[in-house]
């Protein structure tokens, strides 16, 4: 059993933990704000979260991790800011070459990444591939990536192949229909981690969040802690999953 600090009563049951956790990398600019800092330097201190938090997911055993990173909104905020994520990414990418045999993550991307610089959605392409044989523990990017973006690509998709014959509209399934999302091959999230305090998807995985357990949090996405992550899954683990059913 593990113990989370912020819910010293509440074990986590190694034997039942989710499949699938989602987060929502939320708080980056507030943290930043409080300390008088540039957005940029929340931006850089959430990376350094991410790297820790994936790798207690990993010691964990749990198979799939899911991280909101850049959102098909995001290129509202300022030009610097947005050039800012871009860099933190690219960085991380690298990083992710460079110690792959270590850390051992299959790393995917979940967006339309043909609005991404070249020389990065060659970098994308080249990481999804490296990557391939460790398949153990998948970490999902989502970057320039909206629930309802990905809803309409997928229509598209599954219209154009109706209209070439290669699909039947009347014999359409809901598991048909999820071959065509970015996720497919991928089960839904168990559990959507939201940190900073807000209570809202903001369009990430609206199709696949359909029977997720939801779990909020005020601390801020770079304060976000392994022990934050226990809470989160103990939260999980006492709830009773029905599924529509009784």
């Amino acid at each position: 059993m593990l113990f989370s600090k912020k819910t010293p009563s509440a074990e986590v049951d190694l034997t039942r933990l989710p499949r699938h956790i989602a987060i929502i990398m939320d708080g980056n600019g507030r943290w930043a704000q409080k300390r008088h800092l540039p957005r940029s330097g929340g931006h850089a201190a959430g990376a350094e979260t991410l790297r820790k938090i994936a790798t207690q997911v990993k010691k964990l055993g749990i198979p799939y991790l899911t991280l909101y990173a850049f959102s098909t909104e995001n290129w509202k905020r300022a030009p610097e800011e947005v050039s800012a994520i871009m860099g933190l990414l690219k960085n991380y990418l690298l990083e992710a070459l460079r110690d792959m045999d270590k850390n051992q993550f299959q790393i995917d991307f979940f967006g339309d990444l043909s609005a991404l610089d070249p020389d990065l959605q060659a970098l994308c392409a080249q990481v999804r591939e490296s990557s391939a044989r460790y398949p153990q523990c998948r970490m999902n990017i989502c970057l320039n990536y909206g629930g309802r973006d990905e809803i309409l690509q997928a229509v598209r998709a599954y219209a154009a192949d109706c209209l070439a014959g290669r699909a039947d509209p009347e014999a359409l399934t809901e598991a048909g229909f999820e071959g065509y999302l970015y996720s497919h091959g991928v089960p839904d999230p168990d559990l959507i981690i939201r940190p900073s305090g807000e209570q809202r998807l903001s369009n990430f995985l609206l199709w696949q969040a359909a029977y997720a357990e939801f779990y909020y949090t005020d601390v801020l996405w770079p304060d976000f802690q392994e022990s934050d992550l226990l809470a989160a899954i103990a939260a999980y683990q006492q709830r009773k999953r029905r599924f529509g059913g009784v």
